[in-house]
């Protein structure tokens, strides 16, 4: 059971513990985690993120009138999934994607390249380690569906060659 802060143990609240709870906030940020807890000599301390969730408000009815117009809009909007796509090469794992070696060098392939398989496309950071993603077939690059620098996951769709 996490101790309940008093007067006395506020007062007692030292620089080191501060320190602590800037270093968990800052995990928290890089590992986009919501809540860390750590327990260290007889100190419990939870450091969590606040999450709205906005399914948990209740949703207006709609009339009849406007419900169509409702669910056209919602199916317009809703993406197909990609990665059902027949030319989709999918995220082998979950990381952070880049489009070229290093910051500043040219990427690897742009909307319009023409890829042989085994090509490297992308590379794929994780667990600090640079993993080069080649392409499993040959054609024609019609879409790069990440943004560089951005997280991935296992399975998502990153490029379509046709």
């Amino acid at each position: 059971m996490a101790r309940q802060p008093d007067e006395k143990s506020a007062a007692k609240f030292s620089s080191d513990d501060s320190a602590l709870i800037r270093e968990l906030a800052l995990l928290l940020d890089e590992t986009s985690l919501t809540e860390i807890e750590i327990e260290r000599a007889g100190l419990r301390l939870r450091v969590a993120r606040n999450i709205s969730v906005a399914a948990t408000m209740p949703m207006p009815v709609a009339t009849a009138a406007a419900m169509p117009l409702v669910a056209s809009a919602s199916a317009a909007a809703a993406p197909a999934d990609m990665s059902k796509h027949p030319g989709a090469l999918t995220s082998p794992m979950v990381g952070t994607a880049y489009w070229a070696p290093e910051p500043g060098a040219k990427p690897f392939i742009e909307v319009g390249s023409k890829v042989t398989v085994g090509q490297t496309l992308l590379i794929i950071e994780a667990m600090k380690t640079m993993n080069q993603i080649p392409s499993t077939r040959a054609g024609t690059v019609t879409q790069i569906l990440v943004e560089d620098g951005q997280p991935v996951e296992f399975g998502e769709a990153l490029v379509i060659i046709e």
